[in-house]
């Protein structure tokens, strides 16, 4: 019997090890020295790239939106966010709460109740910008998009080779990254 109990705790501890093992998707990087102070102000959803099923499913019906970092009352950031939704324009702000070194944030989503971490993997802060989120809501569920934010509606042909060259590095496929077009609408200053 004691022979049967070390067997099933052998194989126990090796199927754990196993699932220890199990590569996941690598932690993307985030910007050095990221000075937040630079990234504050106006940046355009231009591009956006995920693999999850209801993105793929409503990306041909996005459009570009228009975002407004800064900084919060409790020393996070702000994100105001305009967009058009049924023809309306419509505005989200999320607060963004410091999750570890400059640059790293995490939100919670109000559409999901979930967590969600957002990274500044790389920016210029005058031109462009290039984030990361993600989200574990559970086996299966796990969320992560790639962003790039740009300071015009119309971001230049090497900023959006950047982008797709870094959402193929997190492993999102031809399919899955898209440019948003550009709108009139819900774009002016004070919408």
């Amino acid at each position: 019997m004691a022979a049967l109990n070390t067997l099933w705790t052998g194989l126990a501890l090796l199927g754990m090890l196993a699932v220890l093992q199990i590569p996941t998707q690598a932690q993307a990087a985030l910007q050095p020295n990221f000075q937040e102070d630079k990234f504050l102000g106006l940046w355009f959803t231009s591009g956006l790239a995920s693999n999850s099923s209801w993105f793929l499913e409503k990306k041909k019906a996005l459009s570009m939106c228009k975002s407004v970092v800064a900084p919060a009352a409790d020393g996070g950031l702000n994100l105001t966010s305009t967009f058009l939704r049924k023809d309306q324009c419509e505005t989200r702000t999320l607060l963004l709460r410091p999750a570890g070194p400059p640059g790293c944030y995490s939100y919670t989503s109000p559409h999901w109740s979930s967590n969600h971490e957002v990274s500044v993997v790389e920016t210029d802060y005058e031109a462009y910008a290039l984030l990361y989120t993600q989200s574990f809501r559970g086996p299966g569920q796990d969320f992560c998009m790639a962003t790039l934010y740009s300071r015009t509606q119309a971001p230049k042909a090497e900023i959006k080779e950047k982008f797709a060259t870094f959402a193929k590095a997190q492993g999102f496929t031809e399919d899955g990254i898209v440019f948003l077009p550009q709108t009139d609408k819900c774009m002016e200053e004070n919408t």
